[in-house]
């Protein structure tokens, strides 16, 4: 049995027919599927395979619905593989979620309110309008940040995603944004070009919902992780006290995901993407091309994936 480093997606990995061709095959899909959306009284399956995609692309939809399919792909790959050894996690901002649930750290039910009450504070933060994101290839990490300081005159703008080398993701104020998009261009950026979010996600505009969000932290309770779980605000395991500060702090904190996988690397060779696409993957590729990715987002997907841990 191979050891693996478990990996979970975030916003951008959902598409309406997620895991559709996986249900008839595994009940854990449906069943995951009922027990969420019992917790937060959303037809959730409905969602996820019927959309409209403008509707799943809701952030306090997307991440409820993201949540429930990663979790479902755990359970049914580690149903398969009972004696697989997880040797570390991370999960790309709602991911993190994800990985918890994996973890054993938060109960489902409580982990699908939570996203789903995130995503609704995330989307009230900033007016509509007002806020967004962009993505720069192209520059370092050194050069976004120049960006970002000379177009913060004209709006906050910050880094926000440090997904791979070369691939940094900012967001801010839409005046601010606009004038770093200039900017990189300008700087030599490959591509610069606005994201279609509802807002200036894991930036400094994102503390207008961190009360409220504490408080709802403060009503779930947490247990120990059964494997390591690297968060984005430091790419470090959290002791159980340390949890809910940790996932508060991203709320408005930059998602490294690039520090994720270095954090993570020596603790196996294998890794799987438990969520539907293939982002993760895409993005591993560029940070490390001595680790292997495994995605689950197919029937064939995870079929690899089960023979990739079972040694066959």
């Amino acid at each position: 049995m191979t050891d693996v480093i478990a990996f979970f997606p975030g916003q951008g990995a959902q598409h309406t027919g997620m895991l559709g061709d996986l249900a008839a095959e595994y009940p854990q899909i449906k069943d995951t599927f009922t027990e969420a959306s019992d917790a937060i009284g959303q037809d959730l399956w409905q969602l996820a395979q019927e959309g409209p995609a403008e509707t799943l692309n809701l952030t306090y939809n997307t991440q409820p619905a993201l949540l429930t399919a990663s979790v479902a792909l755990w359970r049914i790959v580690t149903a398969q593989c009972p004696a697989m050894t997880v040797k570390a996690g991370a999960g790309h901002s709602l991911g993190e979620y994800s990985a918890l649930v994996a973890a054993d750290a938060v109960d489902f039910a409580d982990a699908v309110r939570l996203v789903k009450k995130r995503g609704e504070l995330m989307d009230a933060a900033v007016p509509a309008g007002q806020g967004g994101m962009a993505a720069v290839l192209g520059l370092d990490e050194a050069q976004i940040r120049t960006v970002c300081e000379e177009a913060s005159v004209a709006g906050v703008v910050e880094p926000a995603n440090f997904n791979a080398p070369g691939q940094i993701v900012i967001a801010g104020a839409m005046a601010g944004i606009e004038k770093a998009v200039e900017l990189a261009k300008a700087a030599g950026a490959k591509r610069a070009l606005p994201l279609a979010v509802s807002g200036p996600f894991h930036s400094s505009l994102m503390k207008a919902a961190a009360e409220e969000f504490g408080q709802a932290l403060s009503n779930v309770s947490f247990r120990a992780p059964e494997f390591p779980v690297y968060h984005n605000v430091d790419n470090d395991s959290a002791t159980l006290a340390e949890i809910p500060s940790r996932l508060l702090a991203q709320l408005y904190s930059p998602v490294n995901w690039t520090g994720a996988v270095q954090a993570c690397r020596s603790a196996a060779d294998l890794a799987v993407e438990f969520g539907p696409g293939k982002v993760l993957a895409g993005l591993n590729k560029r940070i490390d091309k001595t680790l292997t990715t495994q995605t689950t987002g197919d029937a064939a997907a995870v079929a690899a994936a089960i023979a990739l841990i079972q040694g066959s």
